[in-house]
């Protein structure tokens, strides 16, 4: 198994943020078949594997600003107001999606994107593990 870890820098607000062009590369300098794993080693990110730039990134951010407000009903409640929600995100958006991987190109779907979603403004810098399992 092949794998890199991957720097990004989130923002300092609600985010889904694109690593399609990263995650073709690493499976790309790999080759061949296989499957693509992407994980976010943090309490607060997750991946999603969503259509980018159409509206859906911010649907996403509104659904999930409904379904996890950003208030003080949250008992984890350190860092900026509502913060506890970033903790109760990965179990819905989980922290990591797998690819599958065709002759060193990734296999999705006309619009879909790989992307990382965060909602924690506390913590910007992320880090992303790519692993590629060959055939």
């Amino acid at each position: 198994m092949k794998s890199q870890i991957i720097s990004l820098t989130t923002g300092s607000r609600e985010t889904v943020h694109d690593i399609t062009g990263e995650c073709q590369s690493f499976a790309g300098s790999v080759g061949g078949d296989g499957l693509l794993h992407v994980f976010v080693p943090h309490a607060t990110a997750g991946v999603a594997i969503i259509e980018l730039g159409a509206g859906s990134d911010d649907d996403l951010l509104a659904a999930l600003g409904d379904l996890l407000p950003a208030d003080d009903r949250w008992r984890h409640a350190h860092g900026s107001k509502g913060h506890g929600r970033s903790h109760v995100m990965p179990a819905l958006i989980p922290p990591f999606a797998t690819v599958p991987v065709l002759g060193g190109r990734l296999a999705l779907g006309t619009w879909q994107s790989v992307a990382i979603v965060d909602l924690n403004v506390d913590n910007r810098e992320r880090q992303v593990r790519l692993s590629f399992l060959s055939d």
